[in-house]
């Protein structure tokens, strides 16, 4: 199947008695002992499991687990790593893992934080007790993009494992099992979800292995695993996301061209430009730039804060990927320690009309003189 269609028709089953065309939620927590009958919600639900088979085959990976948020799929990776093992992860990480490495394994694991956009810092970071590569592309808030398949086969001769932080370019754009990673992460609160209503998280692995087996186990018994409402909503919002995407897509393009055309913007951070200095490893290894970029405002942080406050179709929340715009000053969200530039704004294009929101995007810029 196309990936349209496997979006579509992929995952769900059709139940007995009345063949319902869209699978039913099942809110049961547990259910009756027999052969090869599920036990309790926490380890196995029918939609969890449709959405799991679906998740695993759009990223062309042989399983998947579902987390109550990214940021738990995520910790299940770093759980699951031995006691003092060692990560490179990518200086331009998203905070929220950043920060569990910084604060929450702080003791337990050991960690060298990276530009991974020149694979040569990787070589100079791996030690004798690394096991985890941790690869964000493209990353956030900065848009950097990292080159999947020199990275992985760099790792692999060191045989360490390989992480992708898929959120960004969703499988819509991007496969990164298929460039060598061992595994997948995406926070499904995003693009997965699609409209701002979900929270969310996925790890989809490339083979079956031990390693993933404790991962499942960490999923399973540590119990962070989403309802089967939310799993219902999120199959329900994957049948759109191709088409999502490239209208996110479109408009991001359109929108960082003006912008970078733009007198009172100092710069741009979109792969699709052709001036990104990742752009062509962009161009090599996704089909699509996502729907995501980030400008630096000419002039202070109090001008790019009201910049925002003079938007009407843009709203200054957190989070992205929902049909809304959504756009933040990102280094006031980060807090103190922030190495993101304070006139930095990151921007979630969303599917509103074109010429709104490029309409809306001129007339703010008066505000700031």
């Amino acid at each position: 199947m196309k990936f349209e269609t496997l979006a579509i028709h992929g995952g769900e089953k059709k139940s007995a008695p009345h063949r319902a065309v869209v699978q039913p939620i099942t809110l049961s927590t547990t259910f009756e002992h027999h052969e090869e009958s599920l036990i309790y919600s926490r380890s196995q639900n029918p939609n969890r499991m449709a959405l799991e088979e679906l998740l695993a085959q759009l990223e062309k990976g042989s399983a998947a687990a579902a987390f109550s948020s990214g940021n738990a799929a995520g910790m299940a990776v770093f759980q699951a790593l031995p006691l003092g093992s060692h990560i490179v992860a990518p200086s331009d990480m998203y905070h929220g893992l950043k920060k569990q490495l910084v604060e929450l394994f702080k003791d337990k694991l050991e960690v060298t934080f990276t530009d991974l956009s020149d694979p040569e810092n990787l070589e100079k970071a791996i030690q004798p007790n690394t096991k985890l590569l941790w690869i964000e592309t493209p990353s956030n808030p900065m848009l950097k993009i990292s080159d999947i398949r020199r990275l992985t086969k760099m790792a692999k001769e060191d045989d360490i494992r390989v992480v992708c932080d898929n959120t960004f370019a969703t499988p819509v754009f991007q496969n990164p099992l298929e460039l060598g990673a061992d595994l997948v992460m995406h926070s499904a609160t995003k693009y997965f979800g699609g409209h701002s209503d979900i929270l969310g998280g996925a790890l989809i692995t490339k083979k079956s292995d031990e390693f993933w087996k404790q991962i499942v186990n960490v999923q399973q018994t540590g119990g962070a695993v989403l309802s089967p409402f939310d799993c219902y909503l999120l199959v329900r919002s994957i049948k759109t996301l191709a088409y999502r995407m490239r209208g996110h897509a479109e408009h991001a393009g359109m929108i960082a061209t003006f912008l970078d055309q733009h007198p009172k913007v100092e710069r741009v951070f979109y792969p699709g430009l052709t001036a990104h200095p990742g752009h062509d490893v962009a161009k090599s290894q996704m089909t699509g730039f996502g729907g995501i970029l980030s400008f630096l405002v000419k002039g202070k942080p109090e001008d790019a804060d009201k910049l925002i406050s003079s938007l009407k179709y843009y709203t200054n929340a957190t989070s992205l990927g929902g049909v809304e715009s959504l756009i933040e000053r990102r280094a006031a969200v980060e807090g103190p320690d922030t190495k993101t530039p304070q006139n930095l704004i990151r921007l979630s294009v969303g599917l509103e009309h074109l010429d709104d929101l490029l309409e809306d995007m001129e007339k703010a810029f008066y505000s700031i003189g």
